[in-house]
């Protein structure tokens, strides 16, 4: 049974539909094994777990199943709203918060029949690509307890990749579903923005947020993206032949660490043996898009926490506290002008690669840093988070679809970018990319 917990969601679907895996044991295989390890998850819901897993069960006695991951045990990170067991997004501010219903996705996911575990934790607020937060817990990397799991969806990554969950689902505003992805090695998919109701999930920045899941395979994450509400994909006979990828050099391109630069590199030159075209280019549209993030994300985000804050905020994190505090100091009128600015932005961006299927880079510019020295040197800290979320950051600012895959480096990815109506060819090109591995 233990072997379950490292077999793609996918698999165990078609096992429970095939009668030799019952979602009964298999709920308490990841139940008992996730008990083991609170520095990844939050808190664990058994009693759901089990009832929606008994359900799950006589479904698949009955041949009555609702679809291809009923029976399938997930995590859910902790901004996600569940009702009666605590929602508290990875801060003492939110403590003791209890929902009275789910979250639509929440809801539709467990209408589809996948089985909730429990809730993961993650940065604090969501506001950080590290995954490092000393309020609630940190979790482990897969590649050493003494480095960061990246985030903010931390738990979400590190409970498929250490076998306590199936899959996951976080949400993504600068890159929190695909960094901890990226450096724990498996696939972190953001959908295009709007694609999934952010109703009943704790917002960061509202314009950026957006939900996706975290698996070990492209099909999981599709599978799981079309249980929550978006639309199914057949990925069979995805090909790479012809097709044409933009590797970016502006902003994204720049200054990579040996690690993440030979990965891509080696992942431009299996494509290429794939039979697509990969050119290189420079977009300098993405020079001033990123000059406007800092306004743009932090004055949303104090907009939606400034109340939770002020009255308490010696209760945070001071890394994020300074972080998101920056917003106080946004006017409105540059928030809007620079919405404005951003809109025309991404306009220049469509028209320089509307001839290409994606935008590709490193998911990363840097490896996963060590804790311990973040938690001592502020400057370092400030600056890994910055860096972290660069490359991640592109798709959010210029509202794309966007998925990272595994290169079979360690904690090095390969990230995929395509315009939010291209979302289907994009997991199309993912199956196909991944079938190179």
């Amino acid at each position: 049974m233990q072997a379950w917990r490292q077999i793609s969601a996918g698999a165990l679907g078609r096992a429970i539909g095939r009668g030799e895996i019952d979602p009964v044991a298999l709920a308490e295989t990841f139940l008992d094994a996730a008990a083991e390890s609170r520095d990844i998850y939050a808190r664990l819901t058994p009693d759901r777990a089990l009832a929606e897993a008994e359900a799950a069960s006589a479904r698949a006695k009955a041949g009555t199943r609702r679809g291809p991951l009923d029976g399938v045990p997930i995590s859910w990170k902790d901004l996600f709203d569940s009702a009666g067991v605590a929602t508290e997004a990875g801060t003492a501010l939110m403590a003791g918060r209890v929902p009275e219903a789910d979250a639509p996705v929440l809801a539709r996911a467990s209408a589809e029949g996948l089985v909730c575990l429990g809730k993961t934790h993650m940065s604090e607020i969501a506001f950080s690509g590290l995954g490092l937060n000393p309020i609630t817990a940190t979790p482990p990397n897969v590649h050493g307890a003494e480095l960061v799991p990246g985030g903010s969806s931390s738990g979400a990554a590190t409970s498929v990749a250490f076998g306590l969950a199936a899959g996951a689902i976080g949400s993504d505003t600068g890159g929190s579903c695909r960094i901890p992805a990226a450096w724990n090695d498996i696939v972190g998919f953001k959908p295009r923005h709007g694609a999934l109701p952010l109703t009943g999930s704790v917002p960061l920045a509202a314009r950026f947020d957006t939900i996706g899941p975290l698996a070990r395979t492209v099909e999981d994450c599709a599978l799981l993206y079309a249980a929550m509400g978006g639309p199914a994909v057949d990925l069979t006979g995805a090909s790479l032949k012809g097709r044409r990828l933009l590797l970016v050099e502006t902003v994204v391109g720049e200054d990579l660490s040996p690690e993440p630069a030979a990965a891509l590199a080696a992942s431009v030159e299996a494509l290429r043996a794939a039979g697509a075209e990969v050119t290189s280019a420079a977009l300098p549209c993405l020079t001033e898009a990123y000059a406007l993030a800092g306004p743009l994300y932090t004055g949303e985000a104090w907009g939606a926490w400034a109340p939770f804050i002020e009255p308490a905020p010696e209760k945070m994190f001071p890394q994020i506290l300074k972080r998101v505090s920056a917003g106080r100091d946004v006017p409105a009128h540059a928030f809007v002008a620079g919405w404005e600015r951003l809109h025309a932005l991404r306009a220049d961006f469509r028209a320089a690669t509307a001839g290409y299927d994606a935008v590709i880079c490193a998911s990363a510019p840097i490896l996963p840093p060590v804790k311990a020295r973040l938690l001592a040197e502020d400057d370092y800290y400030v600056e890994s988070n910055l860096l972290t979320l660069r490359n991640t950051r592109m798709a959010n600012l210029m509202g794309l679809a966007s998925i990272s895959l595994p290169t079979g480096a360690p904690s090095c990815g390969l990230l995929l970018n395509a315009l939010p109506e291209r979302e289907g060819l994009l997991l199309r090109l993912a199956a196909a990319v991944e079938g190179l591995a």
